[in-house]
């Protein structure tokens, strides 16, 4: 192949590797009809099918509601539309036409409206295929005074079955409409939404249980609760026995400075936790092996460290904070890693809590709390002054009283003195230290838990934020397919333009919109699949021979690059053959005489992305009629098949016009 200056090219657009950077469908019940749904309401979804670029579907739906006796002027207009959009004459089956010269004899008999009048008007412009130009002026005149609605619809879904003399007479104001329409409704800012995934509900990580070692402090605990009680008690006895006066006020000593050591003690000790060895322990350290990570790790991995590179405090380079958050990165990668890992869940259904996470991480820092593992405020100096003082007290209480109990006292008093001073100095040391681990680790408990809270219900928010801007900005089917159809629209245009063809012309043409090398894909259940980079392919079918025009063309903004021109007679083309593989997808593979073969991959597989009520078979051949690919097979194989005898058969000048019955 070469371009229109005869250079070689080699591209992607004639054989591509396609590669899927992303997909989603949305859980949209738009095209759901219920069992038990009236006529009227698949009418509805009839409709909707045939806005929204899903004709085969909306000919199934509008005519059932018709063959439950669901008929008007308005009912009937839409119908007609679905049998002709998409197509030509061609295309339709000997029923078909038959069905469709029924309807136009019934015309007369629905009442007058502006449904009725369209309805007249879309069968007079298929009785005007054919006819010279100066004769079509009367129903471009009844076109043009239709209401916008039915007019617009009219030439939207008539494309392929408009030719000739009138096809040039309405191609002005098609082509104006397309471009005030291209880039309506905020295309350029909202067209990223529809290809975003679903995402996945918030999670975090569960909070550690009670340890063992906190059940055996707390069994043990009134063991050295009760020897220091007995022994306590003891001493105050061998001490009041000495000297009551003063065994009273080495008592009151002792009790209010246990008091206040207890309660300070237990905001110091009680609360701040002891290094936990396991913190980190996730994270390789240095000389260590990597822990063995899979795809989805890695993903995530990659995307923690993306999003950190771009969400940076003030005065940080990307570099420079990625290295300043090496542990934490890497700590709340492996977090939702392993609370995310499923079979059926992608990295980029939890890409919004990574962002979040990643601007959080940001805002720790400015606040000053990144790195503290628990974000609460260290025990105040006083606090700690107040339990050693308190202490000390104590103990001086104690040595004080053992004095008291063992001067002057006969034996054996002295020895049992030091026996309870010894009991209750360990077996106080021991329930200090017990009583401590369990209160440490019912706050911990009750910390964990109230964090853990904290933590999901601000990811929650953080969730239901991202939720409600995608489908505040996602654009609905109808605006996909309208910006869609002003861009092929817009791409006929400037093709014929290159070529200085008109549509008197052309003996018919065919798109092909294909995925492009590397695309994000998105569809609404039971819709076809759209995507973020097309291949758009255009043939032009001239009595000279083809014209094919290709160009892959950005959605989101609508700009085209790479396009690529060849012609070539009928008889060059010598096979048409389409590869089916439910595990890869559709390959329609030309064969010129003089030229190798090329694969076109129309659609990808998607079998995987069904949901429990969708039909594998329905959703392909819905992708496959928007994409123009029956059409278009048709046309090209008819043509690999009969060559140029294919004119003959497919000239304007040959169709059996349509005419609405007295």
């Amino acid at each position: 192949m070469s371009d229109s200056n005869g250079a070689a090219y080699s591209s992607a657009a004639y054989d591509s590797t396609i590669g899927i950077q992303a997909e989603t469908v949305h859980n949209s019940n738009v095209y759901v009809v219920h069992p038990g749904a009236s006529p009227q309401e698949k009418y509805r979804v009839g409709v909707r099918l045939l806005e929204d670029g899903i004709p085969s579907r909306a000919r199934e739906m509008i005519t059932d509601a018709i063959g439950h006796g669901y008929d008007s002027a308005e009912v009937r207009f839409h119908w007609v539309l679905a049998m002709l959009s998409a197509r030509t004459y061609h295309d339709l089956s000997a029923e078909e036409v038959q069905r469709l010269h029924y309807a136009s004899g019934i015309v007369r008999t629905y009442a007058e409206n502006e449904w009725k009048e369209a309805l007249r008007v879309t069968f007079d412009l298929l009785a005007a295929l054919g006819t010279a130009s100066g004769e079509t002026g009367p129903v471009l005149k009844q076109l043009q005074d239709l209401p916008s609605r039915q007019h617009n619809a009219i030439l939207r879904h008539l494309d392929l079955m408009l030719t000739g003399g009138l096809k040039d007479d309405l191609w002005a104001e098609t082509v104006e409409r397309a471009w005030a329409e291209r880039f309506d409704n905020d295309r350029a800012q909202r067209v990223w939404a529809y290809f975003e995934p679903a995402p996945i509900g918030a999670r975090a990580a569960l909070p550690r249980p009670s340890t063992a070692a906190a059940a055996t402090a707390q069994a043990a605990l009134p063991v050295r609760v009760v020897l220091f009680v007995v022994s306590s008690v003891v001493l105050g006895v061998l001490a009041w026995i000495a000297n009551p006066t003063q065994a009273i006020v080495e008592s009151l000593m002792a009790l209010g400075a246990g008091r206040i050591a207890a309660r300070c003690g237990l905001r110091w000790w009680g609360r701040e936790s002891r290094q936990d060895l396991t913190v980190g322990a996730g994270v390789p350290q240095p000389h260590s092996p990597a822990p063995a990570e899979d795809g989805f790790t890695k993903r995530v991995h990659r995307n923690f460290d993306h999003y950190f590179s771009v969400r940076t405090p003030y005065g940080f380079t990307p570099d420079a904070w990625l290295a300043h958050t090496t542990e934490v990165r890497s700590d709340l990668a492996a977090e939702i890693a392993d609370l995310y890992r499923e079979s059926r869940i992608s990295v980029d259904q939890v890409t919004w809590l990574i962002r979040y996470l990643a601007e959080e991480a940001r805002n720790r820092h400015n606040n000053g709390t990144l790195f503290d593992q628990h974000r609460q405020g260290r025990t105040p100096a006083r606090t700690k002054a107040m339990t050693v003082v308190a202490l000390a007290v104590l103990v001086a209480a104690a040595l004080s009283g053992f004095g008291t109990a063992v001067s002057g006292a006969a034996q054996p008093r002295p020895l049992w003195a030091i026996l309870a001073l010894l009991g209750a100095a360990w077996s106080g040391h021991a329930a200090a230290h017990l009583w401590l681990e369990v209160r440490r680790e019912r706050h911990r408990v009750a910390r964990d838990a109230r964090e853990y809270q904290e933590e999901l219900a601000a990811r929650q928010n953080a969730h239901q934020r991202w939720k409600a801007l995608l489908d505040a900005t996602r654009p609905s089917e109808l605006e996909m397919e309208t910006w869609l159809t002003c861009d092929k629209t817009s791409f006929v245009d400037e093709a014929l333009r290159h070529h200085r063809l008109t549509w008197r012309d052309l003996i018919t043409h065919t798109i092909l919109i294909a995925p492009a090398p590397s695309y994000r894909r998105g569809r609404v259940r039971g819709g076809p699949w759209r995507y973020s980079h097309y291949v758009i392919r255009l043939f032009l079918f001239t009595r000279d021979g083809i014209r094919e025009i290709s160009s892959e063309l950005k959605f989101s903004d609508a700009t085209r690059e790479n396009e690529q021109r060849s012609n070539y007679r009928f008889d060059a083309l010598s096979s048409v053959q389409v590869t089916e593989n439910v595990d890869v997808g559709y390959d329609l593979e030309l064969v010129l005489t003089n030229g190798p073969a090329r694969k076109i991959r129309v659609k990808d597989a998607d079998a995987h992305q069904l949901a429990s009520d969708e039909s594998a078979q329905e959703i392909s051949e819905i992708s496959l009629s928007a994409a123009g690919f029956t059409h278009t097979f048709r046309l090209l194989e008819g043509i690999a098949a009969d060559g140029k005898s294919w004119i003959e058969r497919h000239n304007p000048d040959n169709l059996t016009p349509f005419q609405i019955a007295d």
